[in-house]
């Protein structure tokens, strides 16, 4: 008797599934994501705080120019669904705000924050689709080690850019307009 092949998931199977606002597709399997700890769900707070000077259209008190998100679903070309920590457009390319579910336009920065138990997705799995769709811009916030490492898209995979712990200050692309206190990022007090 011949073995049933394997057929990746789809977009309609996990709409089939139901409440789709924790699930993924990666490597062709729906995943569940990781529900986050308070440590995850502080630090996607601050991100938000740190870089929503970016998020109304550019004046001349501040730097704009972005559609930012948090836990935004992104559809990908090869079938990968990803539920972003954050993710962000420049204005520039994109002139309206995305708003179709899942988003299908390609982000130009995303930001993961490692889950305990899904550091591969965040480090291996997600930032080779990303580079494939030509994503500029990949953060990675660990909050159990307290560091941000900053990626840039080359044609040979991303470039770790900037590193970064939590007693560190620095200006990393594409928001180099502001400072951001990667120890704030974690829960510090300023």
């Amino acid at each position: 008797m011949a073995t049933p092949s394997w057929k990746p998931a789809t977009l309609a199977d996990l709409i089939a599934r139901g409440d789709c606002d924790r699930l993924e597709i990666i490597g062709g399997e729906i995943v569940e994501k990781a529900a986050p700890s308070p440590a995850h769900a502080a630090t996607e707070l601050q991100l938000s705080a740190a870089i929503a000077p970016f998020s109304r259209r550019p004046s001349g008190h501040s730097p704009g120019g972005w559609w930012l998100f948090t836990e935004l679903h992104v559809e990908y070309p090869r079938g990968e669904l990803y539920c972003h920590d954050a993710a962000g457009f420049r204005r520039d390319r994109v002139p309206e705000r995305p708003s179709e579910w899942p988003v299908r336009i390609r982000p130009d920065w995303v930001c993961e924050i490692v889950s305990p138990k899904h550091e591969k997705q965040d480090l291996v799995d997600k930032p080779r689709v990303l580079h494939a769709a030509e994503v500029p811009h990949y953060w990675v916030l660990d909050p159990e080690e307290r560091i941000l490492l900053v990626h840039r898209w080359s044609a040979d995979g991303y470039v770790v850019v900037q590193r970064a712990a939590a007693r560190e200050t620095i200006r990393a692309e594409p928001f180099e307009a502001i400072e951001i206190s990667v120890g704030v990022l974690f829960g510090d007090d300023d």
